[in-house]
């Protein structure tokens, strides 16, 4: 990982009920984010699952989330 890219995470299955339930909305309205795409391969990502990138501000740090397709 280079040292500019943000740093990406797989959250536990009880961590996205908490994100679904603290936004109101289903899994199918979060931003995509390929399997195939080089950032994640090293998480051994699956279907399905959430990815956390965690991307560094002015203010501190911001998370976004991306669901495995």
């Amino acid at each position: 990982m280079h040292i500019l890219q943000p740093k990406h995470t797989k959250l536990k299955q009880d961590e996205v009920v908490k994100l679904l339930s603290k936004y109101n909305i289903s899994l199918a309205q979060l931003p995509k984010i390929s399997k195939e795409d080089p950032i994640i391969f090293d998480l051994n990502p699956q279907l399905g699952e959430v990815i956390k990138i965690e991307r560094k501000t002015a203010e501190g740090s911001e998370d976004y989330f991306r669901v495995v397709i």
